[in-house]
């Protein structure tokens, strides 16, 4: 774990619960932060295999609440991705209520998005999390994107969705997603040729 500015840059994913949660991370990590929308990700098949990829990869971090609710998507997350490197990330019990909400949660302990950044930072530490090798610098952005047909065209939606199939990504996977998944589990070489097929077969449907 190295600092780059003001902020930590990680080369494994982190696994958080919801969008606040990843706001609040993206204020002191640079790297990428997955949600698993609460529970939904245990019938999120496309995430948890795109959970999986990262994670062989480069393992993963899990940063769950500390409440009854956030160790079961952990204990969940641990027996879906059995077999690859995990870190187990745990915030201390912490009582009061998140701002923007009106009442504390069921237990009163606040979630990782009420966390002070020291305490995560202390937190993420404490675990061992350290950066596990040198980080593939971006080779692909938005403007490829667009100039690709995979973004802002008539058809970039059914060209995406082929694509994201023909690299077993999940189809919904959103463009920064996208983004992501391409500049950490793919060269540029296999992507150029998984886009030749995908745009040969749509020219000849």
């Amino acid at each position: 774990m190295s600092d780059t500015g003001n902020k930590i840059k990680l080369s494994m994913p982190v696994i958080v619960e919801g969008k606040y949660d990843k706001i609040k991370l993206e204020s002191i990590i640079d790297g990428i932060i997955i949600t698993t929308n609460g529970f939904s990700i245990a019938h999120d098949k496309g995430k948890l295999a795109l959970i999986r990829r990262y994670a062989k990869e480069r393992g993963a971090v899990i940063l769950t609440d500390s409440d009854g609710a956030g160790f079961v998507i952990r204990n969940m997350l641990k027996s879906r991705l059995g077999g690859v490197k995990l870190i187990n990330v745990y915030i201390p019990d912490v009582f009061g209520k998140e701002r923007r909400k009106r009442e504390p949660s069921k237990e009163g302990k606040l979630g990782v998005e009420g966390i002070d950044k020291e305490v995560l930072l202390k937190a993420l530490r404490d675990a061992g999390v350290t950066d596990d090798g040198e980080i593939r610098a971006p080779w692909i952005d938005k403007r490829r994107l667009v100039e690709d047909g995979l973004s802002g065209g008539e058809n970039s939606s059914a060209l995406r969705k082929a694509l994201c199939e023909r690299l077993g990504l999940p189809e919904r996977i959103t463009a920064k997603g996208l983004l992501d998944a391409l500049n950490t589990l793919y060269s540029e070489e296999e992507y150029s040729a998984a886009l030749a097929v995908v745009i040969d077969k749509s020219c000849k449907m």
